[in-house]
């Protein structure tokens, strides 16, 4: 995560200036040159409308990924990709930049590059940020990577639980959680993202389920919520 951090803050400084650069020949944007049985170009993937996963943009695309990935058996190193894609693209300045129409397509297409880099992601996985922005579509990346999450966890029977907490829980913890959620739900996999939330005061939360659907809540400040209730004082605004 640290890596991730830095590479987000190099990136950031070199995003101040806007740099103008001479029109080059544009990329090859297919995933044609890592798969060259499968030749899935940007029309093959704005076709994908129909897949049964999602009638979405962001769907259609995230399906995509994730054919290509499975085709090739990288689809753990790809989830990976796309965990860091969601670090980076997380830095406001950084989105807002792939984001902003004036700014030319050669520009970020030389920045994915640094991405890629930096990140050492997959050939197939940088393909596809540019696929994304020669599409005009880079600004749906954070609404991809959620629906690559849903078609990941599909294909391998995984559930997302997403652990709340106001410090970072220690593993045997996080471990322990994943086992709970993983009989509640039957799933065969369980997968943790953790979050940081001050409000908790102490102790922590575990959504899991259709879009977090279902709610384990051991915090503190739900234990004084229920007191407050019961005494009552409901209107009290308890200020932490």
């Amino acid at each position: 995560m640290a890596a991730l951090h830095q590479t987000a803050a190099s990136l950031q400084a070199k995003l101040l200036p806007t740099i103008r650069i001479s029109r080059t020949t544009p990329a090859n944007l297919s995933f044609s040159a890592t798969f060259p049985s499968r030749r899935l170009r940007l029309g093959h993937l704005r076709s994908h409308a129909a897949t049964k996963m999602s009638t979405s943009a962001a769907g259609s695309y995230a399906a995509a990924l994730a054919e290509v990935a499975a085709s090739n058996d990288t689809l753990e190193v790809t989830s990976a990709d796309v965990e860091k894609i969601e670090s980076v693209f997380a830095d406001p300045q950084l989105f807002d930049f792939f984001a902003n129409p004036t700014i030319k397509v050669e520009r970020k297409l030389e920045v994915v590059d640094e991405i890629a880099s930096s990140l050492s992601l997959q050939p197939h996985t940088e393909n596809f940020l540019k696929i994304l922005v020669d599409a005009k579509r880079i600004d749906i990346v954070k609404e991809i990577v959620t629906e690559f999450e849903t078609v990941y966890n599909k294909l391998t029977n995984t559930e997302l639980a997403v652990v709340s907490s106001v410090v970072e829980l220690e593993e045997q913890h996080l471990t322990q959680i994943a086992k709970q959620v993983q009989k509640l739900s039957g799933a065969k996999n369980v997968r943790i993202k953790t979050q940081i939330d001050p409000s908790l005061v102490a102790g922590f939360t575990v959504r899991f389920g259709n879009s977090g659907s279902k709610l384990i809540d051991l915090s503190v400040k739900k234990q004084l919520e229920e007191i407050a209730t019961q005494l009552d004082l409901g209107n009290i605004q308890l200020t932490v």
